[in-house]
């Protein structure tokens, strides 16, 4: 067992009712913005903590993680279903770094080959951010006026 997640669904309760005898406010936000979806009632409760799930896990939140697995049980979610959930997880933050690593190809672009910026087609290389700045306007003025 990774964490003891019983204790620690116990020390979260505890320490978050701290947080709201100082800042009840906060505490009835935040109950306010959990609460409205599920008020419209087009997910049902297990699917809404299924998704909470995976996001939890994308968030990387271990207190997210124990309290949603535990509601998701309470709505009825079988292992199987959590374990899909969890899977969708996996391939949300493995697509997105697949993604995101255009951004490690683009600025290595960029530090090899100094700023550019496509114009007309072609690439383009500033050292000069003003002028770079008056032709990105430039171009925008142009796409819009289209």
């Amino acid at each position: 067992m990774m964490l003891d997640w019983n204790d620690y669904q116990r020390q979260l309760g505890t320490t978050i009712a701290q947080i709201g005898r100082i800042s009840p406010d906060t505490i009835r936000g935040y109950r306010g913005l959990a609460d409205a979806g599920s008020k419209s009632g087009v997910l049902d409760g297990k699917t809404r903590e299924l998704i909470a799930l995976a996001v939890s896990v994308t968030r990387q939140c271990d207190g997210c993680i124990t309290i949603h697995t535990d509601a998701a049980i309470k709505q009825g979610a079988t292992r199987e279903e959590i374990v899909a959930a969890l899977s969708v997880a996996i391939t949300v933050n493995a697509g997105a770094s697949l993604v995101y690593s255009a951004r490690g190809t683009d600025a290595r672009h960029v530090l090899v080959n100094g700023r550019e910026v496509v114009s007309d087609g072609r690439l383009t290389t500033f050292s000069d951010i003003p002028a770079l700045l008056r032709t990105v306007t430039r171009r925008a003025g142009e796409i819009i006026d289209r």
